[in-house]
């Protein structure tokens, strides 16, 4: 049964403080034997390999299709081995994988599939997909329906779901105090989150010779978890369970949420998706359910781009901590992707003239 918007204590459903913290907590109730491996998606977030590792897991990155973002199933099947138990698919910039022939790929081998949807909630109610055994939803501070924290994972098998609410309550609670200081410190970068107000900012960062990108990433350095070279920091910030003030949050960001601005954001996506030079790739061109969180492209000079974007008054980046291509040294097409990656900035809220203006100038910049 599809939950109506807000309901945290619906069936199938474990409310955590983030998707990294359900993920350690998946993990811990699986219980897997050491030295086991988990499939991945080349490209996903930095985090969750380190979170298999801190298990003594093997993460296994598998290069993905440019087009779909989905792992190649030819590749998955010549990935697995006898020690391999799990799969994890994140689904990238809005939309989704087709996780069907994954599945089938999954079941035939008797793998756990785990579909990470941070990046690709598509309303109130999202589930997933019903072909995975998990899906995890994120709801951080730049996500789709934000919370400044907060996961939700569905997780199909009633007996492990039981196991991971029954470790979970042994785990302490984030205090009150804690969140608090989350939101006091996030409300100064409220206002960037507005198309001109960040454009503003970028222009005057720019006639002052400041990298307005590394100002804002370390601006939100305190709304990150510590960094590997803090494991005893990052273990007590994975696991512990969300306080009631950002559950109290979450359930009003659910029961509010906007689908009239996520329906306006996907169509404006596809409007600037097709016009876009043919010289100028997009990824995610075959993907399912786009909502276009973010808008990639990949041109030929990344840097010159940027700067024609700039100097147009759009802030395009290619600054993003949140996903990587993963493996020492990572797949090859996962590689390129994320060396040439250019987010651009097709927001619903920029007026018919200035998204019309924004096309004319990538398509000059490309």
């Amino acid at each position: 049964m599809r939950p109506t918007g807000g309901e945290l204590d619906e069936v199938g459903c474990v409310a955590c403080a983030s998707v990294r913290s359900g993920f350690e907590l998946l993990l811990e109730a699986l219980a897997l034997e050491p030295d086991s491996e988990v499939l991945v998606s080349a490209v996903t977030h930095p985090d969750m390999p380190r979170i298999l590792e801190r298990h003594n897991l093997v993460p296994v990155p598998v290069d993905i299709d440019p087009a779909t973002l989905a792992p190649s199933t030819a590749e998955l099947e010549a990935a697995i081995t006898k020690r391999t138990r799990a799969v994890l698919v994140a689904h990238l910039f809005g939309g989704r994988v087709d996780l069907e022939p994954i599945a089938a790929v999954a079941r035939a081998n008797g793998l756990l599939l785990v579909e990470d949807c941070a990046q690709s909630l598509r309303h109130a109610g999202d589930q997933g997909d019903g072909v995975a055994d998990v899906s995890m939803f994120s709801f951080g501070s730049i996500k789709t329906c934000p919370a400044l924290g907060g996961g939700l994972l569905y997780v199909r098998d009633r007996g492990l779901r039981e196991l991971m609410r029954e470790l979970h309550a042994r785990w302490p609670r984030q205090s009150r105090r804690e969140y608090a200081a989350r939101v006091l410190r996030f409300v100064p970068l409220c206002a960037l989150q507005q198309p001109i107000a960040y454009g503003a900012f970028v222009r005057a960062g720019a006639v002052a010779g400041v990298d307005t990108d590394r100002l804002v990433n370390g601006a939100v350095h305190a709304l990150r978890p510590p960094s590997a070279d803090h494991a005893g920091e990052f273990d007590g910030w994975l696991r512990r369970r969300p306080s009631a003030p950002l559950l109290a949050l979450l359930r009003h960001r659910l029961r509010s949420f906007d689908e009239d601005r996520l329906a306006r954001r996907a169509a404006r996506g596809e409007q600037l998706a097709r016009g876009l030079p043919s010289r100028l790739p997009h990824p995610g061109t075959a993907a399912v359910d786009r909502t276009h969180w973010v808008f990639p492209v990949l041109p030929e000079n990344p840097d010159a781009f940027i700067r024609e974007l700039r100097r147009a008054g759009f802030d395009a980046t290619k600054a993003t901590t949140s996903i990587v291509a993963v493996g020492s040294p990572p797949p090859p097409r996962a590689a390129e992707l994320m060396e040439r990656v250019v987010f651009v900035p097709a927001y619903p809220e920029l007026p018919p003239p200035a998204f019309d203006r924004l096309r004319h100038v990538v398509e000059a910049a490309a």
